[in-house]
């Protein structure tokens, strides 16, 4: 196994940090790896905030799901699809008038543009999660920051053509990772071929048994959960989180959607 594949497979989210802060050529090589990550039409659909600001970060801890280690994380970076730099390169290159002129059919960023966005910064973001993790830098990715939209709207002044993608915590390890890195479930369940395939009871029975048992064998849970996947169920599809993520989400979605 070579260097770059042993470093994925043992990967594993960090969440108790050293306290010692990276150095600035780490925090750069990071930085540089992320974009150099692929893009869609070489057009960067995306923008890297540097958190710093230790208010900053405790508001964070507080409105991404009330995790205080982000809080303490040593190095922050908060990832946004972004489209409003193109549209403003857009009016000032002139280009709706351009476009008028030559009787072609203007718009403003949709959907598909949207969730392109979202692709070029999740990209980059995960080519970041893998240069710290060649430093010795561990990471923690928070898809919570797509709850609350409206503080953190505020709290990094972000325009309409942006939209949060995924928070980044970095830092060095405080303690080596305990045992052995998370399960995954196996490949049949996730690679098909051709086409989509959908299971049958039966086998989907088997999913979690890397995780030491059968999806559906009884187990009683604090949650009132009678099943790992109960417990799943309850734990974080239905959890008010979620409730606030779907609400947020939403918010964003109309924002950017808004008299197209």
């Amino acid at each position: 196994m070579n260097r770059t594949l042993e470093l994925i497979e043992k990967r594993r989210s960090i969440r108790l940090f050293d306290s010692t802060p990276l150095a600035q050529h780490e925090k750069e090589a990071i930085l540089h790896a992320a974009l150099r990550a692929p893009t869609a039409g070489a057009m960067m659909l995306y923008t890297i905030i540097e958190v710093n600001d230790p208010h900053k970060k405790a508001i964070l801890a507080e409105t991404c799901d009330h995790q205080a280690f982000i809080a303490s994380a040593p190095y922050l970076l908060l990832f946004l699809a972004d489209y409003q730099r193109w549209m403003d390169l857009y009016e000032a290159a002139g280009c709706a008038a351009r476009a008028a002129e030559l009787d072609r059919q203007t718009r403003t960023p949709a959907e598909g543009d949207l969730f392109l966005a979202l692709m070029d910064a999740l990209i980059a973001a995960q080519t970041a999660v893998i240069a710290a993790e060649s430093l010795g830098i561990g990471s923690c990715y928070i898809g919570d920051i797509i709850e609350n939209w409206e503080q953190h709207r505020e709290l990094f002044n972000l325009p309409r053509y942006t939209f949060p993608a995924v928070l980044l915590c970095f830092g060095r390890p405080k303690r080596a990772p305990l045992g052995n890195p998370v399960p995954r479930f196996d490949p049949k369940f996730i690679v098909h071929q051709d086409v989509y395939r959908r299971f049958s009871a039966e086998e989907l029975n088997d999913m979690h048994l890397p995780f030491g048992q059968p999806s559906f064998e009884p187990k009683e849970y604090p949650n009132g959960a009678q099943n790992v996947v109960q417990a799943n169920y309850l734990r974080k599809f239905i959890a008010d989180f979620s409730f606030e993520m779907t609400r947020s989400a939403r918010e964003m979605l109309k924002n950017w959607l808004e008299d197209r």
